[in-house]
């Protein structure tokens, strides 16, 4: 998954990487229907988000597995992205303006620029990997936001639409900047006014990760942690995270933690809680990497 349009300042190059569709009667989840006349207003939240459109027709008979995996991958992922859905057969003027020429096709907007993600049929766990892609793409380019949940009544698009929280508009606005030192002092003022928050914790750990890889080299961090030591593994772990390789950060710091001292192992374990906020705290690998940690520190 790659897009030439990436050029926020300080950005991570990532051209290496490669719940049910309708929530329960009163509930809510993270999709809707696309119109035309709605469309700008869903792509503009792509700023804050990303959103995943996909092109479907009720006359395919191959689209509801597709469907159905995409929408559960969304709504798992709990405000990490919006998935709009096109009906083309109702919608043509989208299909044909994005060059969609078969359904399903499935794109992400991050930023306002389409990325292609795939046509066709996948499975649910190809569809769960790519999704992920799509929120470390996201996240290396300073879109950090979360979506607003869809009410399942009166579900359309401008539902979508929601007004930013004003308290977050100061370190939104240093990420948008690139500056990401300052939006992390930002999130701690935050965070002093209403400590334990998870929407400002989850903020201030996307803005360390951002910051900390402003002058990353890769070869040299990879090289680096091959040879050991505690600094060399904290930066290799924030690369694989970045590369979408969570399992692999995780285990590199549990694996050092293992052998380390007193002061090594309470660095691992703050630079472990930054990263499962990250990764995100119901992530099956946080959950059990929450586990071992317990096993490592005591």
């Amino acid at each position: 998954m790659t897009s030439e349009n990436f050029t926020r300042p300080g950005a991570v190059d990532l051209s290496g990487l490669a719940q049910q569709a309708t929530t329960a009667e009163g509930g809510s989840g993270y999709v809707v229907e696309l119109t035309e006349a709605e469309f700008e207003t869903v792509a503009s939240r792509s700023m804050q988000h990303p959103v995943v459109v996909e092109f479907y027709s009720p006359r395919d008979p191959n689209g509801g597995p597709v469907s159905e995996a995409l929408a559960a991958a969304v709504n798992a992922g709990e405000g990490r992205y919006l998935l709009a859905r096109v009906n083309v057969d109702q919608e043509p003027r989208i299909a044909q303006a994005l060059g969609v020429q078969a359904v399903p096709t499935v794109i992400a907007l991050l930023a306002g620029q389409m990325v292609p993600l795939f046509q066709g049929t996948k499975g649910g766990d190809e569809i769960a990997d790519l999704l992920s892609q799509v929120s470390q793409a996201a996240v290396a380019n300073g879109i950090t936001g979360r979506a607003e949940p869809i009410a399942a009544a009166g579900g359309g698009a401008q539902g979508a639409e929601h007004v930013a929280n004003p308290r977050f508009e100061a370190a939104d606005a240093a990420l948008e900047a690139g500056d990401y030192a300052a939006a992390v002092r930002e999130f701690d003022k935050l965070l002093a006014e209403t400590p334990g928050d998870p929407e400002v914790v989850a903020g201030r750990a996307q803005a360390a990760l951002l910051e900390r890889s402003l002058g990353f080299d890769p070869d040299a961090i990879r090289a680096a942690a091959a040879g050991g030591g505690l600094q060399a593994q904290l930066d290799a772990a924030d690369l694989d995270v970045i590369q979408g390789r969570y399992e692999e950060a995780l285990d590199r710091l549990l694996d050092f933690a293992a052998t380390a001292d007193a002061d090594e192992k309470e660095a691992v374990r703050v630079r472990l809680l930054e990263l499962f906020e990250v990764i995100g705290r119901t992530d099956p690998l946080v959950l059990k990497a929450r586990r071992r940690l317990s096993t490592v520190l005591f």
